[in-house]
Formats: structure tokens, sequence, C-alpha cells
């Protein structure tokens, strides 16, 4: 059976910082390229962040780079998501997904890779992140 179990989210205050996994199972992790997203309320669910888990490329978007950091254990199938200096904006679910394989690739494929949220293949069912004032 396929999982993607989200765990680390919480309740945390502004500037601190919180660590997401993403453990998965049931697949081969360097079989798939996996993305971070995120839905704020009332919003509609935004790709985040992506990693290559063969190459280790990553792709960021502007409201995260430099503040979230994406990175992935192979050996222990998970995927982690290193928040920073967290802002209330941050406050969403946070999920992790499975989909195409990236290799090496560049900032136009990550994009894409994150807009093509109806093409992943697996999700998990989220973690709360919660930033306070």
């Amino acid at each position: 059976e396929v999982q993607l179990v989200e765990s680390g989210g919480g309740l945390v205050q502004a500037g601190g910082s919180l660590r997401l996994s993403c453990a998965t199972s049931g697949f081969t992790l360097a079989d798939y390229g996996i993305g971070w997203f995120r839905q704020a309320p009332g919003k509609e669910r935004e790709g985040i962040s992506c990693i290559s888990t063969t190459t280790g490329t990553t792709y960021y978007v502007d409201s995260v780079k430099g503040r979230f950091t994406i990175s992935s254990d192979n050996t222990q199938n998970t995927v982690y998501l290193q928040m920073n200096s967290l802002k209330r904006e941050d406050t969403a679910v946070y999920y992790c997904a499975a989909g195409p394989p990236l290799g090496i690739f560049d900032a136009f494929a990550g994009s894409s890779f994150l807009g093509s949220r109806n093409t992943m293949d697996y999700w998990g069912k989220g973690t709360l992140v919660t930033v306070s004032s």
C-alpha cells in the first residue's frame, strides 16, 4: 500500500522554525519527484518546493526561497521540509506528494512540476502549521 505521511506541524511563533517530514512507503522514492504543497484557509492549494530524489536538484517558489529547505533521505524513504523564519502567511495545511520523476531540472521544470498538482500520483493527508504573531 502506498503511503505518504506528513508530520512535524504545529503551532509556532513568527520567526520560529519547524521541520516537516514526509515518510513514504509502498513505492520506490527514487522513482518519483516529491513536492511540498500547502493550502491556507480559503485559498487554493499551492506548490512551494520540489526535489529530485535522485539528483538532489531542488526548486522553491519565491515566497519561501531562502527560508525553506527541502531534502530527502532515500535510506529512510523520507523527504523533509525545514522551515525557518516563519511568517503568519505560512499558516496552512502542508502536504507532500509524489509525481513524475525529476532529474536535473531548471526553474521552469520545477515550476511546471508544482503546477501539475492534478497529475500527482500520490498525496499525503497533510499536517497543519500555524504561525502566530
